[in-house]
């Protein structure tokens, strides 16, 4: 997403400058050493990949198991979703970087990277909210109202996603104006405010959402208690076991966002672009781990994942054991 934010600090003079006296050779060695790749956006692609594939598992997973439509994991495919696009967008932005550099193409770069972090953020939210709702009505969360409930968070998700990552496209940038511009090229800083304030009022919703299920968990251990006359260390355990799964959560998306949200609103346009890049790449984390918190750790998934590889492997291994006449 970086990529454009340290021009200058990638940008080199060209390798094929003359040279008049004998030390040319040393002369061209140093000009294509100045022309080494950033190591942050090098770095910022391998987060990328690693988002990317990650992502595309869990996302086939849940499209090629029909057991798996549950609204529970239409929300985590949504999550998968806009985590495989961010970790293609990261992909995409270091390859036009380097090898077709140009402000049109970097426009769609970020836009469709602010379209799918911002998507993946509100998925993170609409999740918790599922979540809440699946406590709070338990006897009326498996019902055609709660599917109609899900495909309204859907959509209003990807809209206003797809929405702020237009902006940038439809003229919303400083490229004619340059003072304008905030840590994020081509962005403006009013641009950069509204997405952090965004962050902040979700982020707020989760921790309210969170502390409400942290309510709702307690309450129930203790009312379990109450019917069987005791409260069993069992239940104690399943209990921490709980909140502090929720904490882990909320921790892990306010550690990951909060650092680059925050520099958003104070940084400005002539700040050492190392500064952008080391609040970037935590944030880019939290989609990497988003598959591991929310889908990997399910027993559902987890056994379509054994199943999957288990048949591609034996459907390898009988296909090597048929003998040429029958293949």
């Amino acid at each position: 997403m970086n990529g454009s934010l340290a021009s200058n600090e990638t940008a080199a003079p060209a390798p094929w400058i003359e040279a008049t006296d004998g030390n040319s050779t040393l002369e061209l060695s140093s000009e294509l050493l100045d022309f080494a790749i950033n190591p942050w956006d090098i770095m910022l692609c391998i987060s990328g990949t690693v988002i990317a594939c990650e992502n595309a598992i869990v996302v086939a997973i849940i499209f090629y198991t029909p057991t798996l439509r549950t609204p529970m994991f239409v929300l985590i495919g949504s999550l998968a979703t806009a985590d495989l696009l961010a970790g293609m967008g990261l992909i995409l932005n270091f390859v036009f970087q380097y090898l077709i550099p140009s402000e049109t193409i970097s426009l769609i770069t970020v836009g469709f990277l602010v379209a799918s972090f911002t998507a993946s953020i509100s998925s993170l939210l609409a999740i918790t909210v599922d979540r809440y709702f699946s406590l709070y009505n338990a006897l009326t969360y498996f019902s055609e109202r709660t599917v109609l409930y899900i495909h309204m968070m859907l959509v209003i998700t990807w809209g206003v996603s797809l929405c702020l990552g237009l902006l940038p496209i439809l003229g919303w940038n400083c490229l004619d104006e340059p003072l304008s511009c905030s840590i994020v090229k081509p962005l403006t800083k009013s641009n950069v405010t509204l997405l952090a304030i965004l962050f902040f009022v979700i982020f707020m919703i989760m921790l309210h959402l969170y502390f409400k299920i942290c309510k709702i968990v307690c309450r129930h251990a203790h009312q379990i208690a109450l019917q069987q006359h005791f409260f069993t260390a069992s239940h104690y355990v399943a209990t921490k076991k709980g909140v502090s799964t929720l904490a882990i959560i909320l921790g892990t998306f306010g550690a990951s966002w909060l650092p680059f949200a925050i520099y958003c609103l104070v940084g400005e346009r002539d700040y050492p672009p190392v500064y952008t890049y080391a609040t970037l790449l935590p944030a880019t984390y939290n989609s990497m781990i988003n598959p591991i918190i929310y889908a990997y750790r399910n027993q559902e998934i987890q056994r379509s994942i054994f199943v999957l590889f288990c048949g591609c492997f034996q459907t390898n291994v009988s296909y090597r054991s048929r003998s040429p006449s029958e293949v």
